[in-house]
């Protein structure tokens, strides 16, 4: 046992070996599990989640033997714990608590939508780079594209260098300052947040307007910042577009760096599906995996719920994962604006756009304004329509699929380096997709 603890030391680093392992014991040997006890049980669960198979590939190397690991809360004697021992482990409790398992920076999909906040919040995590170069962070979103996720990551990365760190949501920031107010306990609250490394904020938006937890968090906010402590949040919009927040405040979470979460592209989406599937082990075909990407929501929660719908039918029901079946259980997920649209539309609303016929966009001319349209054409269809490239060639009379390829890459590689061609293609894909709202 002492040569496995010490070849999980030596893969995992020293920080996140005394944070998590230093306290555990070897339990028993039964049916090839080895069965660990920890301090708790939130401490099992997150071991569990992100160590488990780390241990049984050192066990695999080691003993040459396929085994499980399981780790199981053990009871404490309290009375012997100290007071600042009793203090660690309820902090402990709580942040691993509070944060989902899952939410690592190893289990997030990057992506052109997201690449950017993704390694600001991954830097701002490294130990030259604490409080400094990256602080406060302002990660702003539509609903359900990551921004969670890559906060709660930045909790689990600094937890493992030893940091305090305090996950709220703004509503529960405002609970606890109501709390403590009213048992007379606002010192103790007070140094709470002030004392942590890490602050991470949820949905800013919701920090409401009351004029005294404004000032409190004002004064929070600079304390942090002064003693070099780091500050991510998380908001729907950008810091000038929040409602009844202070303009103090909208001037401090400006100061540091704003990052967007657009809508991921189809790529990003596929690949998200992809890494759902691997957790849960799921083998999906790639007609069945296009017509996910293709038709369920932008949003990556969406995304989420069906693949857990297809992993409940599998251990269900046993059926085999059709095509059909992905169908009927997405159903209230899929976007019914994007299964309204069809080629026509989008050739009608290039058409106006760009003031060509349509006649001449699906010509062969090789006019540099015919050439555009007609690419914006192909690479809309493939996002907003299920159609397959052979089935888009035969609508521009190509010979092949691979010219059909060849124009969505150029299409994505200038979306990439050219922002203003990003934003004409956002918003002619919004002006179909609201035309067809309206229609349906």
């Amino acid at each position: 046992m002492n040569e496995l603890l010490k070849k999980v030391k030596e893969e995992i680093g020293e920080n996140n070996y005394k944070n998590y392992f230093e306290n555990i014991e070897f339990d028993k040997e039964q049916n090839d599990i080895l069965y660990f006890k920890v301090p708790n049980q939130f401490l099992a669960k997150h071991i569990q989640t992100k160590y488990s198979s780390i241990i049984e590939n050192i066990l695999k190397n080691i003993t040459e033997k396929k085994y499980k690991i399981s780790f199981f809360e053990k009871k404490q004697n309290t009375k012997r714990l100290n007071l600042k021992e009793k203090e660690l482990n309820k902090n402990l409790k709580e942040i691993i608590h509070s944060l989902n398992p899952s939410y690592t920076f190893d289990n997030f999909i990057i992506g052109e939508s997201n690449k950017f906040t993704y390694q600001a919040c991954k830097n701002s995590t490294l130990e030259k780079n604490f409080g400094k170069s990256f602080n406060p962070i302002f990660i702003y979103s539509k609903t359900g594209l990551g921004k969670t996720h890559l906060l709660q990551a930045c909790g689990h990365e600094c937890l493992e260098l030893g940091k305090k760190v305090i996950y709220k949501t703004a509503k529960d920031f405002m609970k606890d300052y109501q709390t403590a107010l009213l048992n007379n306990k606002f010192e103790s609250f007070n140094n709470d947040y002030k004392d942590c490394n890490l602050l991470l904020i949820d949905d800013i938006q919701f920090l409401g307007n009351t004029e005294k937890i404004q000032e409190e968090f004002f004064h929070i906010f600079n304390d942090i910042i002064q003693k070099n402590g780091q500050i991510i949040m998380t908001s729907d919009v950008a810091p000038k577009d929040l409602n009844g927040i202070e303009d103090r405040l909208k001037s401090r979470f400006s100061n540091g760096i704003i990052a967007n979460i657009s809508v991921p592209d189809l790529d990003t989406r596929k690949a998200i599906i992809k890494k759902k599937c691997e957790v849960h082990e799921i083998d999906l075909n790639n007609e069945i995996l296009n017509t996910i990407a293709n038709y369920i929501g932008e949003s990556i929660r969406e995304i989420e719920g069906i693949i857990t719908r297809i992993n409940a039918m599998k251990l269900l029901s046993g059926q085999m994962i059709t095509l059909e079946l992905v169908k009927n259980l997405i159903k209230e997920y899929i976007n019914e604006e994007k299964q309204n649209i069809d080629i026509d539309d989008i050739f009608q609303m290039i058409s106006k756009e760009f003031n060509i016929k349509i006649s001449e966009i699906k010509s062969n001319s090789k006019k540099q304004e015919i050439v555009k349209a007609k690419r914006i054409v192909i690479y809309l269809a493939k996002e907003l329509i299920s159609n397959s490239t052979t089935e888009l060639a035969k609508n521009f009379q190509m010979k092949d699929h691979s010219s059909i390829s060849h124009n969505i890459k150029k299409t994505q590689e200038l979306i990439k380096k050219d922002n203003e061609f990003k934003n004409l293609i956002e918003n002619i894909k919004n002006k179909i997709i609201n035309l067809k709202s309206k229609d349906f």
